[in-house]
């Protein structure tokens, strides 16, 4: 599984954030290298980002992060027309931005290290409704094919947990072949029998093509039931680590 830096900006239009959400206490869920945090901390909101990839320090992973964006740089000129480029212009303009986002990152993640936190779905270090508003973009539903329902279903309840008023994911396509996820009816079937309501969104924001939609979790009248505590520590990176095209395996 990649790790990408997304901006601030790019958050905005994935999950259709409006000011008054950034009004809220957010979660980022799986945080990578994105700037999210960092711009968002720097207008005021307060938001927090996990990782399993936090383990292994912010500083390397920024740094592994600016290589594979140089790395990607070519294949994205080469195959171009797979994308729609109406939100970022070109190629050059997303390689910027990336770039731009994975510096930002590991600079905030250095100066507020506290923000930036080692954990991994299914499990989560936060107590009930932690948060007002928890965004996960590019893990659950991205790699539907490498991650089984019952991760899926699992995770979805577990950030729904944390989560006071909603949950919103972006994609719902497979990041291989912009096919969408095929379970995800039987998904928001099982969230439903949870006591969670779903919808679907669509946003402003499409790069994948067909990846237009974002599904939404109401957690407002959720109440989680007890949980088992997981028998390995969050955080502790799990035995799927990062693999970085450009290095060819994990350093």
């Amino acid at each position: 599984m990649l790790v990408s830096a997304r901006s601030f900006d790019e958050y905005r239009a994935m999950f259709a954030l409006s000011d008054h959400d950034l009004a809220l206490r957010i979660l980022d869920c799986p945080g990578g290298a994105a700037s999210f945090v960092a711009l968002a901390g720097a207008r005021g909101t307060d938001a927090v980002a996990v990782d399993p990839q936090y383990a292994h320090g912010t500083d390397r992973l920024g740094a592994l992060v600016l290589k594979e964006i140089e790395h990607k740089h070519a294949s994205l000129v080469e195959n171009a027309s797979s994308f729609r480029w109406t939100w970022f212009g070109d190629v050059e303009n997303y390689t910027r931005l990336r770039t731009e986002a994975a510096r930002t990152f590991a600079a905030d993640a250095a100066a507020r290290p506290d923000r930036y936190l080692a954990a991994s779905l299914p499990h989560l270090p936060f107590a009930d409704r932690s948060f007002d508003l928890v965004l996960s973009s590019h893990l659950l539903f991205s790699y539907g094919a490498q991650l089984d329902e019952e991760f899926h279903l699992d995770s979805l309840i577990e950030l729904a947990r944390v989560a006071r008023r909603e949950v919103r994911l972006f994609p719902l396509v497979l990041h291989t072949s912009n096919r969408p996820y095929e379970p995800l009816d039987r998904i928001r079937h099982a969230l439903a029998g949870h006591g969670i309501a779903t919808r679907l969104r669509q946003v402003g924001y499409e790069f994948q093509r067909g990846a237009d939609r974002a599904l939404v979790l109401d957690c407002t009248d959720h109440r989680a039931l007890p949980r088992a505590k997981p028998a390995t520590p969050a955080g502790s990176g799990g035995s799927d680590p990062v693999r970085w095209r450009h290095l060819g395996a994990h350093p």
